[in-house]
């Protein structure tokens, strides 16, 4: 019974990616590209994490030749116990994309004062 259980947590935890695992390699030649997966629009976003491409979880199936499938995508939702991450990562890995959700999400993301962004 623990062998299925750790089987199953580490399966779990293979589809996330910690902020500093993505802060350390930021910036222009980054292998990642996070994406704001966000169904919200933007008077409601108000910010986004730094050089974050947005595409809502709702359009990123037909958005998916618009993406370079030689990056690793970081999706992210407002906070880790949402479900549009993960309906993002399932529509990524489904078509053949390498990427994670960011494990802290939007809200711990600025609850550790990571860099942020308005959104214009």
């Amino acid at each position: 019974m623990n062998n299925k259980k750790i089987e199953f947590l580490e399966t779990y935890l293979s589809l996330y990616i910690g902020h500093q695992e993505v802060l350390e390699v930021a910036g222009p030649d980054s292998p990642y590209v996070i994406l704001d997966v966000r169904n919200a629009p933007v008077q409601v976003k108000k910010e986004q994490i730094k050089s974050a491409k947005a595409i809502a979880a709702k359009d990123l199936s037909s958005s998916l030749d618009k993406l370079d499938k030689d990056k690793t995508y970081v999706v992210y939702d407002w906070t880790a116990g949402t479900t549009l991450g993960k309906q993002a990562l399932l529509i990524l890995l489904t078509n053949g994309f390498k990427a994670f959700e960011l494990s802290c999400a939007l809200e711990g993301w600025k609850g550790m004062n990571l860099p942020m962004e308005e959104i214009k």
